[in-house]
């Protein structure tokens, strides 16, 4: 709690004076997300690191795959895997993990004291790794595309004592490199949170650190849809895509300090109703477009005590929550999406489009195991 009270001053200014813009009455669209920092080897050996796949490739199934959405879709999965342990192995046990749970693989890194071009040659060294196992995907002109996740929070040397990263300028690599857009936020209660909550927006990247603390808001484009060819970031270097932030005073500290939630999800606090009522008030969307609601969920689930959500009854148990509650006859189409189809939806609701979101999956890129 000591640590939340210290950073509060990075993020609750704009927690306090956010104007959360009311669910709208009617049909709603709700996307779920869950960006796992999907680290096998986390304190663990190689052997170790295949069991958890093998592990995550057998249970997954059996927990999620009776459950679908309303385009009949089973619950996603993104693995955002550090790309600095590609060992041949785990890769091909990612590739099967892929596989059994219909899940996709992005792109995570952890980096410290780096240099540009260190930097952008591991990044493009990774990316054609991956992009060669049919991992990542593809915008029209067949660039391969990707999102990421920071290791250790510190997106563009944001650390305030330069950890983690070293890289002024990485949103602008980032972009280069063919990143659609970032997961990483929000970070708190670490030291790197942005001063910007709650929102789909678009950094610019200046000379200074952390240039993703403010940005422009995604918004429905007034002068209609862009062309598909065109697959640059609309009004800044690169999109960043939040998950909620905010404080639970249906859940407190001995009964009296609202909790933080940050949309981890760990054994601790593991997804649940109370979390998925906060999670659409904050609502999450795309300026123009309240009527589809974001929710971007992020993780440590390969190693134990986390896998056990995913892999056990408190998934099962949010799932049944979630088809009963989330329903037409509730107002509600749920959808479970993986970030790339998150972001696809972002752009349609972008270009004007409006009714079932799920239309919307493979909008500007697509999977290069499906070209």
């Amino acid at each position: 709690m000591s640590n939340v009270l210290k950073t509060a001053k990075l993020w609750l200014p704009t927690y306090l004076k956010q104007r959360i813009e009311p669910l709208p009455t009617g049909m709603k669209d709700v996307m779920i997300a869950v960006c796992d920092h999907y680290e096998p080897r986390h304190h663990a050996d190689s052997a170790e690191a295949k069991k958890r796949l093998e592990h995550w490739r057998d249970e997954y199934p059996k927990v999620n795959g009776g459950f679908k959405d309303f385009d009949g879709v089973t619950p996603r999965h993104t693995y955002f895997y550090p790309i600095e342990q590609n060992e041949p192995d785990l890769l091909t046990g990612l590739g099967e993990v892929v596989e059994a749970t219909q899940g996709e693989v992005e792109v995570h890194l952890h980096h410290h004291g780096d240099t540009p071009r260190r930097f952008c040659d591991r990044m493009q060294q990774g990316i054609d790794e991956f992009a060669e196992r049919g991992f990542l995907s593809e915008d029209i002109r067949g660039r391969t595309r990707f999102g990421f996740v920071h290791g250790d929070w510190a997106l563009d040397n944001s650390h305030p004592l330069g950890e983690h990263c070293g890289v002024n300028n990485e949103i602008k690599f980032l972009r280069d490199l063919g990143c659609y857009a970032d997961f990483t936020m929000p970070s708190a209660p670490d030291v790197t949170q942005t001063r910007t909550i709650n929102r789909i927006y678009y950094a610019l990247d200046g000379k200074d650190p952390k240039s993703h603390d403010v940005g422009v808001e995604a918004r429905v484009l007034s002068t209609g849809p862009m062309e598909l060819e065109d697959c640059e970031p609309r009004f800044g270097d690169l999109l960043m895509v939040q998950g909620p932030l905010g404080l639970n005073w249906k859940w407190r500290k001995k009964g009296i300090l609202p909790r933080l939630e940050n949309a981890d999800v760990t054994r601790a606090n593991p997804p649940n109703a109370m979390r998925m009522e906060l999670w659409t008030k904050l609502h999450i969307h795309v300026v123009g477009r309240p009527e589809w609601v974001f929710i971007k969920l992020h993780t440590h689930g390969a190693p134990p005590p986390n896998n056990e959500i995913f892999l056990g009854d408190p998934y099962k148990k949010f799932h049944e929550h979630l088809a009963e509650r989330y329903t037409p006859e509730n107002s509600w189409r749920l959808h479970y999406v993986t970030s790339r189809e998150m972001v696809n939806i972002i752009h349609a609701a972008e270009d004007g489009h409006t009714g079932n979101a799920g239309l919307f999956r493979d909008y500007r890129y697509e999977l290069r195991s499906k070209k």
